[in-house]
């Protein structure tokens, strides 16, 4: 038996202990029981101090607290117990001007960004709801507007009308991302070509790691949430992951280690329902036996990770956003993202993925089953009798030093400039000119047309 979210236990009254039932009344509410000690174990309080605190208790909590909970008067061999049971709030509740509140067994004084946060769902807005007065509707992408229209009337989930109006009469009276004439954040987020422009850390970055101490190389995919969707699947399929070929009949098929639709339902996900607030982009981490998906967020109140592949009813953090991803087509029902990726890796004949985190950060990590999927398809071409080709879209997997990581990624990227090298591999772009001129030197490096229109060329050992 231990303390937990709705429980705690004071063996005597104290008048700090009003943060306990601040905290309570600030999230899901609790029970502060005083005359246990922090075991839980009954030690009891005098008839005369119960009387006196059933007295003074109701008059001091509401005289600083402004609420008023009941107090329940238990009597147990000559001794007593005050259970002081708190209800949950709408309304903000303080303590000497700060807010306090409930997680675990321990009560968080909220500040900054979390604070913000709570004020707003106690007023019933979310984060994407809030207005940018700076920005304008003339800053928003008509391209991308232009295919938004097109995706939400053919999957018939906006009328054809969309397709006449004008951006100003799509954003303010059908998509409602208009306050006060003032564009909301999911605006800027959704439709403007740069949001960095006002949400700080509005990018995804990519990263692919040998071991969690070595990144061998990066990206980071900006634009609009819709672009950045697009831009980091191409990314992940083309460049960062490992692909098997086999054939059916006539017609080559690409098998990746992870299912498509389980990396596009983690993406959207950690997408619409990123915490924005916090300045930290969403960070995908590929390893050679691992994908991981990271992202902040802010979890419904009272919920675990575990309630995210339960059925509870879904409660977007950003509601806007999700309506409009809605809208697109791209998400099908809020709730069941999570569930949809498990039934996606298991009729893949993949491991499930695991989700983790906490109620401030949520991670999902596929495993990588390549070696297992190679084996089954060599199994499968040795019982057809047909050839089994090499993985494509292989990326770097055992880098040590300088020369060998930059052989590797010119053989995978043969177009790319020195300073994008330079930026990859994390050294100067003078360090890096001096070992590619080396490799040059030594025959294991060659330059193939001009200065920049040509590309570069690993040269193979028994080319040399």
């Amino acid at each position: 038996m231990s303390e937990d979210k709705h429980t705690e236990w004071k063996e005597s009254w104290g008048d700090e202990h009003l943060k306990v039932i601040c905290a309570f009344a600030n999230a899901q509410g609790g029970v502060l029981e005083i005359g246990k000690n922090d075991k839980g174990q009954f030690v009891g309080l005098s008839a005369a101090s119960a009387s006196k605190l059933l007295e003074k208790l109701p008059n001091k909590i509401n005289a600083v607290l402004g609420i008023i909970p009941e107090i329940d008067h238990i009597k147990e061999t000559g001794k007593s117990l005050l259970q002081i049971k708190v209800k949950s709030y709408k309304n903000p509740i303080s303590y000497k001007g700060r807010f306090y509140y409930r997680s675990g067994s321990t009560n968080q004084e909220l500040r900054g960004n979390e604070l913000f946060d709570f004020l707003l769902g106690k007023m019933g807005r979310s984060w994407d709801g809030v207005t940018v007065p700076r920005a304008s509707i003339d800053e928003l992408d008509s391209e991308v507007l232009a295919k938004f229209r097109k995706l939400a009337v053919d999957s018939k989930r906006l009328p054809e009308d969309i397709l006449e109006e004008s951006n100003e009469e799509l954003i303010k009276k059908q998509l409602k991302l208009t306050e006060d004439n003032a564009l909301k954040r999911a605006a800027i987020l959704l439709f403007h070509p740069d949001p960095e422009k006002y949400v700080t850390g509005a990018f995804i970055k990519i990263g692919y790691f040998q071991d969690d101490a070595e990144v061998l190389f990066h990206d980071e995919v900006q634009g609009d949430l819709f672009t950045q969707v697009r831009e980091t699947m191409k990314l992940l399929l083309t460049k960062y992951l490992k692909a098997f070929i086999s054939y059916k009949g006539l017609y080559r098929v690409e098998s990746y280690p992870v299912p498509e639709s389980a990396l596009r339902e983690a993406l959207i996900n950690a997408v619409v329902h990123r915490n924005y607030g916090s300045g930290a982009p969403i960070q995908i981490r590929v390893y050679p036996d691992k994908i991981i998906f990271g992202n902040t967020c802010r979890l419904p109140s009272g919920w675990t990770v575990k309630d995210l592949t339960s059925k509870k009813q879904s409660e977007p953090y950003n509601p806007d956003i999700a309506r409009v991803f809605f809208w697109a087509n791209m998400i099908e029902t809020w709730g069941r993202g999570i569930i949809q990726m498990q039934k996606a890796c298991v009729a893949y004949g993949a491991p499930e993925p695991k989700i983790g985190g906490s109620e401030s950060h949520i991670h999902v990590e596929f495993k990588n089953h390549e070696a297992d999927m190679a084996e089954k398809l060599a199994k499968k071409a040795v019982l057809e009798k047909k050839p089994l080709k090499t993985p494509i879209k292989t990326p770097i997997e055992t880098p040590i030093k300088t020369p060998i990581k930059i052989l590797k990624i010119l053989a995978l990227n043969p177009n790319i400039t020195i300073p994008e090298l330079a930026q990859q591999i994390g050294k100067s772009e003078s360090a890096t000119w001096r070992t590619v001129r080396k490799l040059q030197k030594e025959g294991r490096l060659k330059r193939v047309g001009s200065k920049k229109g040509g590309h570069w060329e690993v040269v193979k050992k028994d080319e040399k």
